[in-house]
């Protein structure tokens, strides 16, 4: 029996009026299961990715709908999963303004926004020549969708040309069993299928088609752009691409049980320090599937259990340096989360009865046999990873005794405000500092070769316009967590042996200034 209409649904259900009128919307049940299964890989970590699991339930027919739903919340970060069926174009996709929304015109636009499902049902859903925009959003899952023909020129054109596109501070992104798909390259007018940029993280794509594209995907959208990372891949079709499958510039990628057919110039792009686990994945038809293409900028890989039919490979060069024939791994890659990897030979086969949207969610058991999706569950059974008992908080101004190891290292972070600089971090001098552009974001110490560290003092400029609130320390090659806690000041942990760390302010009050990020082996 349906449950009775509380006020707050009554006044949903009147905010959602546009999308009714539109044809498009039915507000279902008030509390509903979100997306079917749970993630695997790196959308588990920082917290987890349950998408709008606990919220109401909506069904949209049309983009607009898609919108109206969001607007229609109590509040941008209000738990909500999105039922869509039915053919999303731009003739029935508008903007829709709200106080819980940042909507546009001709693409499906997720901004500043939490806590989001958008799921397929009924006879399928398809995304024709609109794509899916997430910015500055976090906790969203996509799942057992089609997104077809985005361009970035021609006409119609949509989100820059890719399928799904994510940039400025994405976190936690699970996309799940889709189909993604285009008709050509650039000259064609199309772009990426699944492109992250402007620090991106904890991402997983799964079971999932990628298809007939120039460019499969990209993290990094330059040289420069390496904050973004953390990202799994895996059982996953990538078949008839060009190239990037994916392109990584800078962080760490796993690629598991993915089945690569026709990659036509190159496929796994690891440059500009990124570092990518490549294992138990079954390339076929190919050419140069893994190395470091079309630049000087090394990245890295570890490479395990990869079966390789019919793969070419070009000769290396001054911007080419292909892993193969042998593929030799050229560094290690931690993994923090639990997963179990089918052999390499089941791959085709498992991935042919499980990729794509349709497909009934069929996952793999880790042994070659495809079944339905298990319960989702409320979320990771350690929300935090890193120290069962982290660092509350720093609990000594005083640094510790040795070389501060930041002198004479890198730096980089997320968008800085206007004339602060990363270099400020290290460079001794406590009147110079990095701001975040707003009141949350992250820094780096970075080094060339593997470093230990065992604490960290962080020290805020005198005159601070703000204050940091609650922070987590990160090992940015693996992506656990050392410490967390509240406040400037020094930070202990077990010796940890990395060639990036990084600082993440979660909250604050303003704009906080750091004078100096120092780093200590002990």
């Amino acid at each position: 029996m349906r449950q009775p209409v509380t006020r707050r649904l009554q006044a949903a259900l009147a905010a959602l009026a546009l999308g009714a009128a539109a044809g498009g919307i039915v507000l279902t049940a008030p509390e509903a299961s979100a997306a079917a299964g749970s993630a695997t890989g790196y959308a588990t970590q920082n917290g987890g990715t349950t998408g709008g699991a606990g919220g109401q339930t909506v069904r949209a027919t049309t983009g607009t709908a898609i919108h109206a739903a969001l607007c229609g919340r109590a509040a941008d970060s209000t738990p909500i999963v999105i039922e869509v069926e039915g053919t999303i174009n731009h003739g029935n996709t508008s903007k829709v303004s709200g106080s819980s929304c940042n909507t546009a015109d001709g693409v499906i636009e997720l901004k500043q926004i939490s806590n989001v499902t958008i799921v397929g049902v009924g006879g399928g859903a398809v995304f024709d020549q609109i794509g899916i925009h997430i910015r500055e959003s976090s906790n969203i899952i996509i799942q057992n969708v089609t997104v077809k023909n985005v361009k970035k020129s021609g006409s119609p054109t949509s989100n820059g040309g890719d399928a799904i596109g994510m940039e400025s501070g994405v976190r936690n992104v699970w996309v799940d069993h889709t189909t993604l798909e285009a008709s050509g390259g650039e000259s064609e007018g199309y772009d990426g299928l699944f492109d992250m940029k402007a620090d991106t993280r904890y991402v997983t794509l799964s079971y999932s088609i990628l298809r007939n594209s120039g460019r499969g995907g990209l993290v990094g959208s330059s040289e420069s752009d390496v904050s973004n990372g953390f990202v799994t891949y895996h059982h996953n079709l990538y078949e008839n691409i060009d190239s990037r499958a994916p392109l990584l510039r800078g962080g760490v990628a796993h690629m598991f049980n993915n089945h690569y057919v026709r990659l036509n110039s190159s496929g796994i792009n690891s440059r500009a320090g990124a570092r990518a686990k490549v294992e138990n994945n079954y390339f076929e038809d190919s050419k140069d599937v893994l190395g470091t293409f079309y630049t000087d900028a090394a990245g890295y890989w570890q490479a395990d259990g990869n079966t390789l039919d019919n793969v070419t490979w070009s000769s290396p060069g001054e911007d080419n340096n292909p892993a193969g024939p042998d593929m030799k791994s050229t560094t290690t890659v931690s993994i923090p989360y639990a997963y179990t990897a089918d052999a390499a030979g089941c791959v085709p086969d498992v991935v042919s009865r499980t990729a794509g949207a349709g497909k009934g969610l069929k996952v793999s058991d880790g042994n070659c046999t495809a079944q339905p999706p298990t319960e989702p569950t409320p979320g990771p059974t350690d929300p935090t990873p890193g120290p069962t008992d982290p660092t509350p908080g720093p609990t000594d101004p005083t640094p510790p005794g040795g070389t501060n190891l930041s002198i004479g290292a890198g730096s980089d972070g997320s968008s800085k405000a206007s004339g602060t600089s990363f270099g400020h971090l290290r460079d001794g001098d406590l009147t110079t500092y990095w701001s975040p552009a707003g009141s949350t974001g992250h820094a780096s110490v970075k080094w060339d070769s593997a470093t230990a560290v065992s604490s960290v003092v962080i020290r805020e400029a005198a005159g601070s316009a703000g204050s940091i609130g609650a922070w987590r320390l990160l090992d940015a090659d693996g992506g656990t967590v050392l410490a967390s806690g509240d406040g400037a000041g020094t930070i202990s942990f077990p010796r940890t042996t990395l060639r990036k760390i990084t600082f993440e302010i979660v909250s604050s009050t303003g704009s906080p200034r750091i004078a100096e990020y120092e780093t200590y082996a002990g």
